[in-house]
């Protein structure tokens, strides 16, 4: 089911295209893709990747279709990630974790991830509700054409260390570039933050209460303005004071996580925080012990690496590491235990993080295909 208001906005778009749970429509010269799989909090599957790559594509050439705006039909969530009992169906499928569905996945996701990051014109992500893993590779385009929106019922992480993944989905490029180590934290620790430290982090650009959207997309369908951003700026202004991204949870605990998530290791991080009597680090403390040991030291090598490389190359990287990740099996043990037998007890392997070594981690990032076969080799 779509929501009222929004069910009233899809009537206002003209030249309506629909794909199963992706609906695309362009309106004054807006061209509209809406998320439409509220059940499973629009976790993307194959076909929806496809479906919102093939508008991207269709209008990034179009002098009719200005701007793209991207959002969801629900105000529970804008994406929650990838569909992930699809990856561990497929992914039991075959010997090693593999299959010609779950490689088509992953390699069309990230390039779609890519795309939004390169697109020429004015991206407009409305991130509302639950943004996680795949959403927030929707959401986090390339700076110099994005445009990012919260509003206060924003939640949004990078939880895959919890599910025996790594931050994927370009993560490798935005979470290394997080102001000071919260890209670090969120990568490692999987834990959800709000609007206004999204804002703080630098992972949002405005902020427009959720009561006001439907008076958003009416203003970007109906504006003469040439400049779409600087319309969306121009509506969020007004609720500039609604929250203090200086007030916020990252932001008051800037220095003890910069401190913690500033050590060499994961394992000095994990003994960083054990020392601090402090809330905050307890917390994060807690989380952590319940992730991957394997995948949170992965993500530290990984972030570490992305730190220096390009959107494509991250991508690239992160296509080779998941590959690795079904050939493992953690992604499999740590699905099984959050959303299909839902025990939340994963036998993670090694089952501690003084077990991990660097010899574990170095085949995470050995390549999988000669460079001239990488799925992924014509981003550029």
């Amino acid at each position: 089911m779509i929501d009222k208001p929004i069910k009233w906005l899809l009537s206002s778009f003209t030249l309506p295209a629909m794909t199963a749970y992706v609906q695309t429509a362009i309106n004054n010269k807006i061209g509209c893709i809406t998320l439409d799989r509220p059940k499973a909090l629009n976790s993307l599957s194959l076909d929806m990747v496809r479906a919102i790559t093939q508008a991207l594509l269709d209008w990034r050439d179009d002098p009719d279709v200005l701007a793209v705006l991207i959002r969801s039909s629900s105000e529970r969530a804008f994406c929650a990630g990838g569909d992930i009992r699809f990856f561990h169906d497929a992914g039991r499928a075959t010997p090693q974790g593999g299959s010609a569905l779950l490689e088509d996945f992953f390699t069309e996701e990230y390039a779609l991830n890519h795309l939004a990051h390169t697109y020429p014109k004015p991206y407009i992500a409305l991130m509302d509700g639950v943004v996680m893993g795949g959403g927030m590779g929707l959401g986090q385009s390339g700076p110099s054409c994005q445009m990012r929106i919260v509003t206060e019922r924003t939640k949004m992480a990078m939880p895959e260390v919890n599910i025996g993944l790594f931050p994927d989905v370009g993560g490798s490029h935005f979470l290394s570039r997080a102001l000071g180590q919260i890209g670090t934290y969120l990568g490692l620790a999987g834990e959800v933050i709000s609007a206004a430290d999204a804002l703080y982090a630098g992972l949002a650009d405005v902020f427009v209460p959720a009561a006001q959207l439907p008076a958003l997309v009416a203003m970007l369908v109906s504006s003469k303005s040439s400049d779409v951003r600087a319309a969306i700026r121009a509506f969020a202004e007004p609720f500039r004071d609604h929250i203090n991204p200086a007030d916020s949870t990252l932001a008051v605990e800037r220095a003890a996580l910069d401190r913690h998530f500033g050590q060499g290791t994961v394992a000095a991080m994990i003994e960083s925080l054990r020392r601090d009597p402090g809330a905050f680090a307890q917390e994060t403390l807690a989380a952590m012990r319940k992730r991957s040991p394997l995948m949170m030291c992965v993500t530290l090598e990984q972030l570490r690496r992305g730190a220096s490389m390009d959107v494509a190359d991250c991508l690239r990287m992160e296509r080779t590491m998941v590959r690795r990740c079904f050939e493992h099996g953690e992604i499999l043990e740590g699905v099984r235990a959050m959303a299909i037998d839902k025990d939340n007890a994963p036998n993670w392997a090694p089952a501690t993080l003084d077990a991990v070594t660097p010899e574990m981690i170095a085949p995470f990032f050995a390549p999988a295909w000669p460079a001239h076969a990488h799925p992924l080799r014509a981003l550029d």
